[in-house]
């Protein structure tokens, strides 16, 4: 007795599917259930958790999650926040490196120096620095990119419901001319 093979419904993985595939995720992220202000919050909460990830060794990421959750934001556009961040990192450390030096108590580096090896203190105060300057340049990051993001995301939707409108008004004129 043969058992007959299921056909799979899965269709096979092509590379011109990536575009549709990319396509289709941008639709359900700009049309989310909790709206542009969920969607702008997520990206804000990435983006200003990445400022800092690098002196935590990365484990700063797994703030994301509780802080959509605390936030109500996406966590879809949390992690394109993220990914914005790794690409903006590089040019914001100048700022993080400055802000942190400016915020960092001054008695830091006599308490150090006193207890540490020159390589570690230089090491440790400038992770300090990277820390305290990109969580500041986070934080107001987040919050500059929140309003542009949700204003655009509005006045998209805005668009796509006038265009809606347009369309069925259309249709009930040309089938009220048909009858």
């Amino acid at each position: 007795m043969q058992l007959k093979k299921k056909a799979s419904s899965k269709k096979p993985f092509h590379f011109r599917n990536i575009k549709r595939w990319f396509k289709l995720k941008y639709l359900l992220l700009t049309r989310a259930k909790g709206g542009p202000g969920m969607v702008a919050a997520g990206f804000s909460v990435g983006l200003a958790i990445e400022m800092f990830t690098l002196p935590t060794v990365g484990l700063a990421f797994f703030l994301i999650f509780p802080l959509v959750y605390l936030f109500r934001g996406s966590m879809a556009a949390a992690l394109i926040g993220f990914v914005f961040g790794k690409v903006i990192y590089i040019p914001m450390t100048y700022f993080h490196m400055k802000i942190g030096g400016l915020l960092l108590p001054r008695g830091t580096r006599q308490f150090l120096a006193d207890h540490l090896p020159d390589w570690m203190d230089t090491f440790i105060r400038s992770n300090l620095k990277l820390f305290i300057g990109g969580v500041v340049v986070g934080i107001i990051l987040g919050l500059i990119v929140y309003y542009p993001i949700r204003w655009g995301l509005e006045l998209y939707d805005s668009r796509r419901k006038e265009r809606r409108k347009q369309r069925k008004a259309q249709l009930m004129i040309s089938s009220e001319s048909t009858h």
